[in-house]
């Protein structure tokens, strides 16, 4: 339990770090070009994922604090109770854990996460995102792969 709970921790550091690097070194809204196809570009997000609900009244900051909150202790709960060969669900598992705790905690300090990766091609822009986003993706594709292709143990 305690490595999971390590990579979810390291997760949030590596979140919040990028977070601060670019709130102090990018200008709101400005892209700055990396290379083709990727921008680092500081946005805030009040909303979820596609800024849904971004332009609601404010009620949906503690919404989501809230649904982050239960998330987080649901995932906790759900990690010790993981069976020692349980690898793979216990990496997607604290992955997830590290991305909402990340988020959770941008919502908590500014009432808003803080975006700053920027993918395109040519005039099409997926949504901006960060390393919190990058792991709830990551851990969610890992928990889809557990789910159709590990063998369980009463297989």
């Amino acid at each position: 339990m305690k490595k999971w709970l390590a990579l979810a921790l390291l997760v949030v550091v590596l979140d919040q770090l990028t977070k601060a690097l670019a709130n102090h070194f990018l200008t709101y809204a400005e892209p700055l070009a990396v290379f083709p196809s990727f921008n680092l570009t500081l946005l805030y997000n009040r909303g979820a994922a596609f800024s849904f609900l971004d332009e609601a009244s404010g009620w949906q900051r503690w919404f989501f604090v809230t649904i982050s909150t239960a998330a987080t202790v649901l995932l906790i709960f759900w990690l010790k109770r993981l069976k020692p060969g349980q690898v793979l669900l216990a990496v997607a598992l604290a992955l997830v854990l590290g991305g909402a705790v990340g988020n959770l905690l941008d919502r908590l300090w500014f009432g808003y996460v803080v975006d700053f990766i920027q993918v395109y091609y040519r005039e099409y822009y997926w949504p901006a995102f960060n390393i919190a986003d990058s792991a709830i993706s990551v851990g969610a594709v890992l928990l889809i792969w557990d789910s159709l292709f590990t063998r369980k143990a009463s297989d």
